[in-house]
């Protein structure tokens, strides 16, 4: 079964019509994306765009053999001309099925935003789902069988994909394809890295795909380490690597610091921000969570457990420093740094990158900062990936 993207964009496209956004002045050449619309096998239509016509020209097919056209969600503006031979678009009743004479099945899927998902299986068994912009699907209920493709709003509702993954709906081969892209993420590399973290990949208007072809399906990168300083962004681009899978652990390794509201706040900001079905574990002993099998971990953040194991060893005591301490540290940093490189769990860890400013006034506040550079390098050195986040922009160093 084979399948044309004749669009990928947003409803309104990108760039947006008017819009003087950084994202859509940017959004040129291969990045330029229509209204999405998907032409399946030449036989089915889902989605009818403005100027679907002269896309499937483009794109070396024609409309003619086209037996269904199917709606997945309320188009805005005006209404879209059908072309000249096409059936009149429908929207499918959420768990109507539909069996069209060219041997493909349809089933309408219940969705939590306006609009219906469809489960498309080819006649000789592929399977393909496709949904609406902004929504996931509602009701799944597991085990399920991995579809072959999915295209969806990936940019826009990652967690539909943590629903599919937690129903056994999207295996490791699901190939997904972001659809219904807009000017909320900036195109080009950074919208590839997001889409590469949740599983997924964009491809250019046009673009025909073979449903069941996983030669193309993105790796995961199962080990990243996210650097930043204060208020970088780097919590929020560690927490958008994950939010796209299910059960993931966050463990925080701060702890409540009773009595201290601002501290409190922080907390609850976090917590606000992340996805419901995440499970929250207050801890600095990250040895045995790296050592068991689960769910991804997220690490918010290494500096603290710094403090934590500097805490253990009276590290702020001179005397105990050059009398074992610094030892009793290096000990617990290389078995942390050993856990990391044996651990099977996906792995997202937040630390502080400092030592780029003031030199700090004290001997405890300079041993500080020199053990963090310490950590953070010999954590980096086991990771897949490591990021470095600077006024909220993700910047690649290694993956």
């Amino acid at each position: 079964m084979d399948v044309t993207l004749l669009g990928t964009g947003a409803p309104a496209g990108l760039p947006r019509p008017d819009c003087p956004c950084a994202a859509c002045a940017r959004a040129l050449g291969e990045e330029a994306r229509a209204a999405t619309a998907v032409l399946v096998d030449g036989a089915l239509l889902l989605d009818l765009t403005p100027g679907a016509a002269f896309a499937a020209a483009r794109a070396g097919h024609s409309l003619a053999g086209v037996r269904q056209v199917l709606l997945s969600h309320p188009h805005d503006g005006p209404a879209v001309e059908v072309p000249a031979g096409l059936p009149r678009p429908v929207r499918v009743p959420d768990g109507r099925e539909l069996a069209l004479l060219t041997g493909h099945r349809v089933r309408a899927l219940a969705t939590d935003a306006p609009g219906t998902g469809y489960a498309v299986t080819g006649p000789e068994g592929p399977r393909l789902l496709y949904l609406p912009p902004g929504a996931a699907p509602a009701g799944l209920e597991g085990p399920a069988e991995p579809y072959d493709m999915v295209i969806a709003d990936v940019v826009g509702r990652p967690d539909a994909l943590a629903r599919l993954r937690a129903a056994g709906a999207l295996g490791p081969t699901t190939d997904v394809i972001a659809a219904h892209i807009g000017h909320d993420v900036p195109p080009g590399a950074e919208s590839r890295r997001r889409l590469a973290a949740a599983g997924a990949r964009a491809v250019p208007d046009g673009t025909t795909l073979t449903v069941g072809a996983y030669e193309d399906v993105p790796d995961v990168p199962r080990r990243t380490l996210v650097l930043g300083g204060a208020r970088s962004g780097k919590s929020a681009e560690a927490e958008r690597r994950l939010e796209a899978f299910p059960d993931v652990l966050y463990v925080a390794t701060g702890g409540s610091r009773n009595g201290d509201t601002e501290w409190a706040a922080r907390v609850a900001a976090h917590r606000e921000r992340r996805p419901g079905s995440w499970h929250t574990r207050e801890t600095c002993d990250l040895v045995p969570l790296l050592a068991q099998d689960g769910p991804p971990l997220l690490v918010d953040c290494l500096a603290l457990w710094l403090t934590d194991a500097m805490d253990a060893v009276n590290a702020w005591d001179d005397a105990e420093w050059s009398g074992g301490g610094e030892r009793a540290l290096r000990a617990r940093v290389e078995e942390l740094g050993a856990a990391v490189r044996a651990t099977r769990r996906t792995l997202v860890a937040v630390s502080n990158e400092v030592g780029s400013g003031i030199v700090p006034a004290t001997a405890s506040g300079r041993r500080y900062r020199d053990e963090l550079g310490r950590l953070n390098a010999a954590f980096a050195a086991e990771c897949e990936q490591v990021l470095l986040v600077v006024a909220g922009q993700a910047l690649p160093l290694r993956g």
